[in-house]
């Protein structure tokens, strides 16, 4: 490869003769050929499936005959959004041929992108409108008012097929506490842990025999491993990590306990191809049961109810009969009927939206848009919750990935060869995740305090003792430090001009809270979305706490080695240790980001007794409070954000959902 890059080394020469926009036109016409490249040969088989044609999913019934009382209803469960959690929960319920199980999306086929199958693509779908919502927050109070870029997928794999595919779970004791706040032992790691193992295929690596096999999932769908490519910049990390005190781990979800640092296994399979909800669960073998359809392109508009008679009490209540979708604003609407059960799984911020947009919510918000309200629920898109992210730059000594947002004939051709590379199965850059080694840590571990500065009780600064304990346990992290193998700004629409490297810091449970608003009538109008950032000063010292625990690492060797700290550009960071904690402290309101985790909006709980007016959303079994025949599936029903990352634990859900209900339809029919 460099023998054929001296090559071509004259023609870099001609090429950085010309004129600007003759660069730009040569090096943008290149990326395009490129992109077909990637595009090419899209995986077949599994698309031929999707039903397309929306008037062919519509089911009938007679005028003012409740769906439950049809007995020729064409599906039992309507599940809305193909996302995470939706893909896995219509695969499981279908596998009992009894249930027949309409699936909707809004978007199409993720597993038909390129971007999205390979590894290291999915940063070019981030602002595609078409592919993904690119939302936009409400101005954050406490971070200069800055408006931050919150992209949702629109396709099948939702967040899945557009995620940096790190698989960790979090902390044990995350789940314990759901548990304890429920009221429901299912939700406690020891019992809920199987269902993460029922998804999970582990794919053992020669080159990491220390995992436990005997602790991970063997038969599930959703294969797990190390078979993405990470740099030695990466390695360089982890042993900068031991270096300051934090323990090597090989494997966090194991046996060994959350905290520490290591490679991180990832949602890639042995032929370096991403694997999402989509790809998992909808084979083609599901694909083709005759009670699973799966329908693309359809935007739920609402949930429509019938008015029945609770038998317990007497009472009217509402019960949930089916949905309204259509397949763009102004066109033609259709409507599907589900005899048992609607199942929201449209994420954090789409599951509230239409709820609310339904008639499911905050009463006088509801009626501030003239929607009709069918039953009040408060905490319908409150609770919202973030994972907040400081991005840390350094330039590098090594050579780095620059060249994937290719800027000379040279990064051309590097693109060129490393398409090759991957088409062969040989892996290569385009086998990376980014996301390549991990740390977590707690701010309060007074082991890692020594050396930090600045910010740290026993050194001066900002004392950490009386900042708010906010994990869920003693052995869980409140802090991810995690690196990827060049930096970048503006969720990657922005690289350096040098070669570069960069550590991101973000806290793993923060207490500040926000909400998913409407902002308008009509369903095509996307919410507001508030996450809130920062305004509980325990989040803000936090985070000040980790960037100075990331600068250290960066200043440790052997990273140090490979990071050229004699840089002083101002939008690099190698001087950002000498700041005072006043000064982080604007640093971190001017950068904090999205790390593309919302949770929480429809929180699961006991109610408080009261229905779901004390902020809850869902029982413990995911029932909606108040209306039957509804239930909701997805990150928001998080009683509390994970110590980690939310894939895992959407797909869990969905198992134990499907587990759940499966079981409850053959208690019905055995009667």
């Amino acid at each position: 490869m460099e023998q054929f890059l001296r090559l071509f080394s004259g023609l870099n020469g001609k090429f950085e003769s010309l004129s600007p926009a003759a660069r730009t036109l040569l090096v943008s016409g290149a990326a395009l050929a490129i992109l077909r490249l990637l595009v090419g040969h899209r995986p077949k088989g599994r698309s031929a499936y999707y039903v397309s044609d929306l008037a062919k999913v519509v089911g009938k019934r007679p005028v003012d005959v409740p769906a439950a009382e049809i007995a020729h209803a064409e599906y039992d469960v309507i599940v809305i959004g193909g996302g995470t959690s939706g893909c896995a929960l219509a695969a499981r319920l279908s596998e009992d041929p009894n249930i027949r199980v309409l699936l909707l999306e809004a978007g199409g086929s993720g597993a038909a992108l390129r971007d999205s199958s390979t590894p290291a693509g999915f940063g070019r779908l981030l602002f595609n409108k078409k592919h993904v919502h690119g939302l936009r927050t409400e101005p954050q109070t406490a971070a200069g008012g800055k408006v931050n870029f919150w992209p949702r997928a629109k396709m099948l794999g939702g967040c899945s097929s557009i995620n940096a595919q790190m698989a960790q779970y979090g902390a044990p004791s995350d789940f314990d506490q759901w548990a304890e706040y429920t009221n429901d032992p299912s939700w406690a790691w020891k019992n809920f842990s199987k269902y993460f193992r029922k998804f999970e295929s582990y794919q053992p690596h020669p080159a990491h025999p220390h995992i436990d096999a005997a602790t991970r999932g063997a038969a599930g769908p959703v294969h797990i491993g190390f078979y993405n490519t990470v740099t030695q910049t990466s390695k360089a990390f982890v042993d900068a990590c031991v270096g300051v005190g934090i323990e090597r781990r090989g494997d966090f979800c194991g046996g060994e306990g959350t905290g520490g640092v290591g490679r991180i296994m990832t949602y890639v399979d042995k032929k370096y191809t991403r694997v999402s909800s989509e790809t998992a669960y909808l084979t083609t073998d599901v694909l083709q049961r005759e009670n699973l359809t799966v329908a693309i392109n359809a935007t739920v508009t609402r949930i429509l109810f019938d008015t029945i008679k609770d038998e317990g009490t007497g009472e009217k209540k509402q019960q949930a009969a089916g949905v309204e979708f259509a397949r763009e604003k102004g066109g033609q609407w259709w409507e599907a009927f589900a005899s048992k059960e609607v199942v929201l799984c449209a994420g954090a911020v789409h599951s509230p939206h239409i709820l609310m947009r339904s008639g499911i919510g905050p009463p006088s918000h509801i009626s501030s848009f003239l929607l009709p309200l069918y039953h009040p629920l408060p905490g319908v898109g409150q609770n919202l919750t973030d994972h907040p992210v400081i991005d840390l730059s350094f330039a590098s000594l090594h050579t780095s990935a620059k060249f994937l947002k290719p800027s000379s004939v040279v990064d051309v051709l590097r693109v060129l060869w490393s398409v090759l590379r991957y088409r062969v199965g040989w892996g290569g850059a385009l086998a990376m995740n980014f996301g390549e080694g991990a740390a977590f840590v707690r701010s309060d571990d007074k082991s890692l305090l020594k050396g930090i500065g600045e910010g740290v009780g026993e050194e001066g600064g900002k004392d950490l003792v009386d900042i708010v304990d906010s994990t869920s346990g003693v052995g869980a992290p409140d802090l991810e430090i995690f690196s990827t193998p060049f930096a970048y700004k503006d969720h990657g629409q922005f690289f350096f001009d040098v070669h570069t490297y960069a550590l991101h810091v973000y806290l793993l449970r923060p207490l500040s809270t926000g909400e998913v608003l409407l902002q308008g009538s009509s369903p095509w109008e996307q919410p507001s979305v508030n996450p809130n950032y920062l305004t509980h000063p325990s989040d803000l010292a936090k985070l000040i706490h980790g960037i100075r625990l990331s600068l250290l690492i960066a200043r440790t060797p052997p990273l140090s080695s490979i990071l050229d700290h004699s840089c002083t550009r101002p939008d690099l960071d190698h001087q950002l240790h000498l700041l005072t904690d006043e000064e982080l402290e604007r640093v971190v309101r001017e950068r904090v980001e999205t790390v593309y985790h919302p949770v929480g909006t429809c929180r699961m709980g006991p109610g408080d007794g009261k229905g779901g007016d004390g902020g809850d959303v869902v029982d413990s079994r995911l029932r909606v409070f108040g209306v039957g025949g509804l239930r909701v599936c997805d990150a928001s029903v998080f009683p509390w954000i994970v110590s980690g990352h939310t894939a895992g634990a959407c797909f869990a859900i969905a198992e134990k959902l499907a587990d759940e209900m499966k079981a409850e339809f053959r208690a019905a029919r055995l009667g």
